[in-house]
């Protein structure tokens, strides 16, 4: 387990936007609570809580990897549309005490799905 610090810094803020996840025109979250994840230099990160998705359209796959500073991260695919998402979402549901705040949160891969964030 790695702690955040000057070298690696992450930041986890919360979004004062409305953001929206879609796959083929299917709203898979739509919250008021999501968090930004600011970590190094890799672009900010879009958590939604889980309670804001429709768990109805995602599976659990085996796929799981690791983060030296969050911890161990589990995957989803996004069902909408007749079509599968591999692997779109991830998730880290027990993650190291510096990242806590995430732990029920979803993340999405921008390249597989449609991220909105709204005034």
């Amino acid at each position: 387990m790695k702690l955040p610090g000057p070298d690696h810094p992450i930041t986890i803020t919360a979004n004062p936007k409305r953001v929206r996840v879609s796959a083929g025109g299917v709203v898979v979250a739509d919250t008021t609570h999501a968090l930004t994840l600011k970590e190094a230099s890799y672009p900010a990160v879009q958590y939604v809580p889980r309670t804001d998705a429709n768990m109805a359209l995602l599976a659990r796959t085996e796929r799981t990897t690791h983060c030296p500073y969050k911890g161990d991260a589990s995957y989803f695919s996004v069902n909408a549309n007749g079509k599968s998402l591999e692997n779109s979402i991830w998730t880290y549901e027990t993650p190291f005490p510096a990242m806590a705040e995430i732990a029920g949160y979803l993340a999405f891969y921008p390249d597989k799905v449609t991220i909105e964030e709204v005034a």
